[in-house]
């Protein structure tokens, strides 16, 4: 007899899968509560290293079917969501994603369309990292400073090094000026 599941997926805290759990159930699925699996957790990390999608998998049996209401539910890494619906696919678990039409991503059709939607969020991907890349080379070349900024100021980095040179210990200038020792010794390093 085929069972139907349900993953849910939000990267935060703040966010909630009812959302996409009403999604699924106006396209006319109705998924038994034990059947619907809800996680918070980055779509970066891997399928594999997801402790409810492995729930998921050990509760799922051959001519099951896993509803998503978006490929992006099950990850954003193309090569780990292909390898993913190749597994359920061995496993004969059919896979329904409703952004898609409510096509089964095991099917021909199906493996097609996740790979062109998979390499046009690749695409775009690169294209951020390469546009991000840009954008630091171009702060760098105009002498901006870039990652975070000084814990003590210019003046009081002076400060600490005469404070050094006089032979104050790293643990009492800290003190004196309400900072860490991790951030005198750096200055020292520094100098």
């Amino acid at each position: 007899m085929t069972r139907t599941f349900a993953y849910a997926r939000v990267s935060t805290i703040e966010q909630n899968p009812e959302n996409q759990i009403k999604e699924i159930e106006t396209a006319g699925f109705n998924i038994e509560p034990h059947r619907i699996i809800t996680e918070t957790v980055s779509g970066s990390m891997a399928i594999t290293q997801r402790k409810e999608f492995s729930r998921l998998l050990n509760k799922m049996e051959r001519s099951d079917v896993l509803v998503v209401t978006k490929l992006d539910r099950l990850g954003r890494d193309a090569i780990d969501v292909s390898m993913t619906v190749a597994k359920l696919e061995k496993m004969n678990i059919r896979v329904h994603c409703l952004a898609l039409g409510g096509v089964d991503l095991t099917s021909s059709a199906g493996k097609m369309t996740m790979n062109v939607i998979n390499a046009v969020a690749q695409f775009e991907r690169d294209l951020l990292i390469e546009r991000t890349q840009a954008g630091l080379s171009r702060a760098k070349a105009q002498g901006k400073r870039l990652g975070r900024p000084p814990a003590v100021s210019e003046d009081q980095q002076k400060i600490v090094r005469e404070k050094i040179e006089s032979g104050e210990t790293i643990s009492a200038i800290a003190r004196q000026l309400n900072t860490s020792r991790q951030t005198i010794m750096r200055v020292r390093d520094q100098a």
